[in-house]
Parts: structure tokens; sequence; C-alpha cells
């Protein structure tokens, strides 16, 4: 099914007869409730892995659902469009009292409190590491600010987060777009976002597992794309920069946040910085080599007298292309 506003009759008929039996229209309202695993369907359903693979595979044909790999899993959520309007209306008009769906929905919520036990754990596991890097630089609070203050109030469609880490950029950002996307190479932080997200009940933001070297989206499909505290991290930040620049719609803006230049050779030991910071030269140049234009520039200092306290810097860098009418590809499919 696509993308439009309503649905032929052939699909209206493969629709129906898709969610015309019990297991799959259970399955529907869970996936109305958030993404899902088969693992996770499987522990709520009491069914075999088998079956309820087999079920996922005929709402995924009918279009209503969307699937999406990620590592050794798969998660599934409502589509979009049309198809997913379909799918969420029929759902709210099921009586929530019935007991088979109260049962689905009680299961459901105890998986969603282990697993956000679960990053709850790893984040604190993580946390005094974290702080330890927070507290070298300008207050979050500070940056926040900045950023809110680069981007302006004027909302825009979609929203792409490279290294989304813990999902603060889509909670932060979540009153300015339509839809968004965050990206990360690292399972468990993808957990400890889809935690956060659901804690917050932002539906309209999605997590994926990705490399920031090979975004799989499709090319010029985002208003504006982020890259917050990640280029320090790798080898090649000019390729990460040409990568989120092809996913820019044409008039979008590239948003990145990351340290000024210093010297403090212990983050490479201990946080596995890979650069020390980055120049106003530098970040030109690189934002000129992609035909971008650099629109803003901001030096965020810590408000202390400390030595050893590091200053971030925001770059934002628009795409000079004209926008045109021509359709754009939906930003949240992937691609081959």
């Amino acid at each position: 099914m696509t993308g439009r506003e309503t649905l032929t009759v052939e699909e209206t008929l493969a629709a129906l007869r898709a969610v015309g039996e019990t297991t799959r229209l259970r399955l529907m309202a869970l996936l109305a409730e958030a993404e899902l695993t088969v693992k996770d369907a499987t522990a709520i359903l009491g069914q075999s892995q088998p079956r309820i693979s087999r079920h996922l595979k005929l709402l995924t044909e009918a279009g209503l659902i969307l699937r999406f790999p990620e590592g050794s899993w798969v998660y599934y959520r409502i589509a979009d469009g049309a198809a997913g309007a379909f799918a969420r209306d029929l759902v709210s008009r099921i009586d929530s009292s019935d007991p088979v769906f109260a049962a689905d929905r009680e299961r459901f919520q105890a998986i969603r409190k282990a697993k956000a036990d679960e990053a709850a754990a790893y984040f604190a596991k993580k946390a005094s590491t974290w702080d330890t890097e927070r507290s070298l630089h300008a207050s979050d609070n500070d940056v926040e600010q900045a950023l809110l203050a680069v981007l302006g109030d004027k909302p825009f469609q979609s929203f792409l987060d490279l290294g989304t880490g813990t999902g603060r950029l889509l909670e932060l950002l979540s009153d300015r777009y339509a839809s968004a996307l965050g990206i990360d190479a690292s399972h468990d932080m993808l957990a400890v976002a889809r935690a956060n997200l659901a804690k917050v009940g932002l539906n309209h933001a999605q997590v994926r597992h990705g490399d920031i070297y090979a975004l799989n989206v499709p090319p010029r499909s985002f208003d504006v794309v982020a890259i917050h505290q990640v280029l320090h991290f790798l080898d090649d930040p000019a390729r990460a920069l040409a990568e989120a620049t092809r996913a820019l719609r044409p008039g979008g803006r590239l948003l990145i946040i990351d340290f000024a230049p210093h010297d403090l050779e212990f983050l490479r030991e201990t946080h596995a910085h890979r650069r020390l910071g980055f120049g106003h030269d530098q970040m030109q140049r690189w934002v000129e080599a992609l035909d971008l234009k650099m629109e803003k520039v901001a030096d965020i200092a810590p408000k202390t007298t400390q030595e050893n306290k590091l200053t971030v810097t925001l770059w934002l860098a628009r795409d000079p292309r004209i926008v045109t009418d021509l359709p754009v590809a939906d930003p949240t499919r992937e691609v081959a």
C-alpha cells in the first residue's frame, strides 16, 4: 500500500481479510500501542514463534504493518498513511474491556516495564562515565537552549537524529517536527532511547539501528538532520557529514553540535574520543565541500572559571538547492 490518504477497493478488501482472524487482530491491537518483536508478541500471546511470524508476515503483505530488521532482531510497527490510519481506527473501535485484549495489554505492560528496568540499569551503569564527560563542558541546559535558538520556532516536517543515544534530541524537538527517526550503532543505547520515548509517550518518533557512514534512509528525505556530540568519536567525520547531507531535502538544514578544539588528551583513553574538537575553519571547509551554506555558528562556553573546561560549538548549514513540488520519499522507510 502507498502513502495516499485513501485505499483502493482492492487494498481495503486485502486489509479486511488480513485482520479477519483473532490472533492477527490481537497483534494489530498491540502494535497500535508500540513497536514489537516476534519475541515480544510470542510472550504476550502465548503462541509459537513460527505461528506469530506467519501472522505478522500476512499483515505485512497486506500493507498494514511495516517490518524493520535490527541486527538479529526484527521490529514491527503500524504502517504509515491510509493503511496505518485504517488499522488504528479499527483497533480504536474494539471494546477495551474485552478479557482477551485486556489480558494482552496487561502482559504487554509487564514486558514494557521489564525492558524499561533493564534500560535504566544499563543507563545507571554508564551514567558515571557520561556525567564525568558532561562535567567537562557547558551545561546540557545551556547547549539545548542554544540549539533551540539556532533552529528557530518554525515547525518542520521530518527530523533525523544521527547517533541518537538516549533519544534526548527526539524528545527536546518533539513539538517542532511531524515525524522523526533516531539512528544509533549501539543496541544498548537504542534500548535506553526506546524506554525514554515510551516514558514520555512520544509516538511520532522512531529509533533504528544503523551505520552513520551508510544510512539506510532514502536520499533527500529530511528537513533537519542533527549530529550531536558524535563526530569526535569518528575516524572519518567528513564521510559522516557527507552521508548526513545525502539525507537532506532541498532547503534542508544540517545541525552539528560538538566540541571546540581542546587539548584534553585523556579523553582519547578514557572516553574513546578520536578527535579533540573541531575549529570553525575546519567545519567551514567541510560544509563548503558538501555544497552547503553555513548559516549560523554559536560557541557555548562553560560557566566556570576552572581550567580544562570544554566549549561546545553549534554549526547550522543549509542545502541551498531550491525546494520543488516533486514528491519525496517516506523518510522512515528503509532502503535496500
